[in-house]
């Protein structure tokens, strides 16, 4: 009896064994070291005090032109200028001639988001708008003209464009 218990036993132990491995956790995958470049996740662009100036600028699409308003609700252009660059800290004159004057000239095929447009109306400079990238720019036009996205190849202002600053 002892040979045939430990004939059985032997037999159950082998059985068991047969079993359990096939319930054996396999070893965790491991991705294989890359051979060459590492591919890395895209960066967003730094911040600029310029991005800034353009976001906020375009957040007020739609808000109404009042003559001599300068915000929080409603604007003339250099009144749309001086909020935002109030907003950031950085001073800004009143007036589009006088913003003019204060701003660092920009060449315009190097104009970046944030920059100054200065347009001539009736001969003096008496128009601002803020550069957007793309050749695009925001402005308060006039009364009945809520502020606006309008492109730098517009009819009315490309003729008009004075020059550009910066005044940050």
């Amino acid at each position: 009896m002892n040979r045939c218990l430990a004939s059985t036993l032997g037999l159950a132990l082998a059985v068991a064994t047969l079993t359990l491995q096939g319930c054996a956790v396999p070893q965790p995958y491991v991705a294989p070291t890359p051979t060459g470049s590492t591919v890395r996740p895209p960066v967003a662009p730094a911040t600029t005090v310029g991005n800034e100036v353009a976001i906020r600028a375009i957040s007020l699409l739609g808000a109404p032109y009042e003559w001599g308003g300068n915000g929080p609700t409603t604007f003339d252009c250099s009144g749309l200028v001086r909020f935002i660059h109030d907003q950031l800290g950085i001073f800004a004159p009143r007036t589009a001639a006088e913003q003019y004057s204060a701003a660092t000239p920009v060449p315009l095929n190097d104009l970046e988001p944030g920059d100054l447009l200065f347009f001539r109306i009736k001969g003096r400079i008496s128009h601002v708008a803020i550069y957007t990238g793309e050749g695009r720019f925001v402005h308060a036009p006039q009364t009945g003209r809520p502020v606006e996205l309008r492109m730098l190849d517009d009819d009315f202002y490309r003729p008009r464009l004075a020059g550009a600053g910066r005044l940050f």
